[in-house]
């Protein structure tokens, strides 16, 4: 069994309109709509669904408000996803719709879903990059970027409470064949999926007293995007959440968006790759969140 990567996120909010025109704002393609929902893809297939808070189709929410209620797992066969129902039915339900698509929940309550992933493979091209020493790019410019597009959903960062942190993580590790890439014990754990070698698919991070969803992380081409991506949705009228930086766990460039549906979207580059070879860290420490972030001596100034 390999679960390859996020297939569907799912989620249940307050102002439909408003969050279809986020996500087509941010550089999701709408594939359809109407007055119950929605549906955006990224490059590589992956869903963004939206429904209004009061669908019945949708699993009960962990917080108030706009937030996403169910993420499903892309797994790669259907062999394999009909092992893992069969596992999960030993102490939960798990309900098979008219799709395939398995739902149950996970032991914070989230709702969980798992379905044969279904990849598409668009052509990705990207400048090559000069510095002293490395020249790759001769006798042409760089191309102009007019909208950004993410290619893919990379990651999700989940809040949960603090207490039963351990037993969370125990269900992914144990129950879904993450693994533990790094592990930062007074704030969260970042794990991986088999299928893919990004740093960490999913990241559980520990709240006092709280859970919900923290963000959903959406790949991009290169680092030109990450900026001109957080650029286009502020010239949209959308307010930013974390400027411009580049985290120490994981090593990606990122900005931050808040988003209608709930928590925070986040465009990405440059993310650590890591094989069976990496060890998994442990870190009885919390790192810092940045190696660094964008400043300037023209904040506060008109």
């Amino acid at each position: 069994m390999a679960i390859l990567r996020i297939e569907r996120a799912r989620y249940g909010v307050q102002d439909l309109e408003t969050c279809v025109r986020f996500f087509e704002d941010f550089g999701l393609t709408l594939r359809a709509a109407d007055r119950i929902g929605a549906e955006l893809v990224t490059r590589v297939g992956q869903v963004v669904e939206l429904r209004r808070e009061d669908d019945p189709t949708l699993p009960p929410a962990v917080e108030s408000g706009s937030t996403l209620r169910e993420l499903v797992w892309g797994i790669d066969t259907q062999q394999s996803l009909d092992n893992v129902i069969e596992d999960l039915r030993r102490d939960r339900v798990v309900e098979v719709d008219a799709d395939g698509v398995a739902h149950t929940h996970d032991e914070t309550g989230f709702g969980l879903g798992l379905a044969v992933a279904d990849i598409v493979e668009p052509p990705v091209t990207t400048d090559e990059t000069n510095r002293y020493g490395a020249v790759k790019r001769w006798n042409v410019p760089t191309s102009p970027t007019d909208q950004v597009f993410p290619l893919r959903m990379c990651h999700v960062a989940w809040n949960i409470p603090k207490d039963g942190h351990r037993e969370a993580v125990a269900f992914y590790v144990d129950r879904l064949g993450f693994r533990i890439t790094d592990d930062v014990l007074p704030m969260g754990t970042f794990m991986q999926c088999e299928g893919d070698d990004d740093q960490h698919n999913l990241l559980l991070c520990h709240r006092p007293d709280r859970a919900g969803i923290n963000h959903i992380s959406y790949e991009v081409r290169n680092f030109d995007e990450v900026i001109l991506g957080g650029n286009q949705m502020i010239e949209r009228g959308w307010r930013e959440a974390r400027r411009l930086g580049r985290h120490t766990v994981g090593s990606n460039v990122f900005r931050f968006v808040h988003a209608p549906c709930g928590g925070r979207a986040e465009y990405a580059a440059d993310m650590d790759r890591v094989d069976e070879t990496y060890t998994t860290r442990v870190h009885e420490v919390t790192p810092p969140h940045h190696r660094w972030t964008m400043l300037t001596n023209k904040d506060g100034e008109s």
